[in-house]
């Protein structure tokens, strides 16, 4: 059987369509987890490493960024304002990398040794921000796929305006 040559993106097969959950999943999910750790350990110890890092107004910073995360998070989970949330969570990203893994070099792994207590593992690089970014990116221009806040938005507003062309 010779092989599909699809030619534009309406012709790709339908379960591609799919592909978007499990990275909105992930990603959702990830930045909730970040975002409520840091709430559980404490703004104020968050804020702390801001300073550290000369960020400026580390307490704001601190809430703002422990609130990108979540409310964040929740909308990317759910495909809700996907476009609309990845600047805010690009932006907490970006810093991220730059203020602190990028030192550490790019891999998020480092083996260091192996004891009786378990591995040791050196500090992490900016792998992971850029696995993040590279997610988002493809949420962004691929869409939020289906079961998704947008998708059913965004069929609800084709629905609006077909049926006011119908009745003009």
């Amino acid at each position: 059987m010779p092989a599909q040559r699809y030619t534009s993106m309406h012709q790709r097969p339908a379960a591609s369509n799919w592909a978007a959950i499990p990275l909105r999943l992930i990603v959702g999910y990830g930045f909730i987890v970040h975002g409520y750790l840091k709430l559980a350990r404490g703004p104020e110890r968050f804020a702390a490493v801001l300073a550290a890092l000369r960020v400026p107004a580390p307490a704001l910073m601190s809430w703002l960024t422990i609130g990108i995360e979540i409310v964040g998070g929740l909308a990317i989970l759910a495909g809700a304002f996907v476009i609309l949330m990845s600047i805010p969570l690009a932006t907490v990203l970006v810093v991220a990398a730059v203020t602190v893994h990028l030192p550490f070099g790019f891999s998020s792994i480092k083996l260091l040794a192996v004891s009786a207590d378990g591995a040791q593992f050196g500090k992490p690089g900016y792998e992971l921000d850029l696995l993040y970014l590279a997610c988002l990116v493809a949420l962004v221009l691929g869409g939020s796929g289906p079961l998704a806040v947008d998708t059913y938005l965004s069929n609800r507003t084709g629905k609006l305006r077909a049926a006011q062309r119908a009745s003009s």
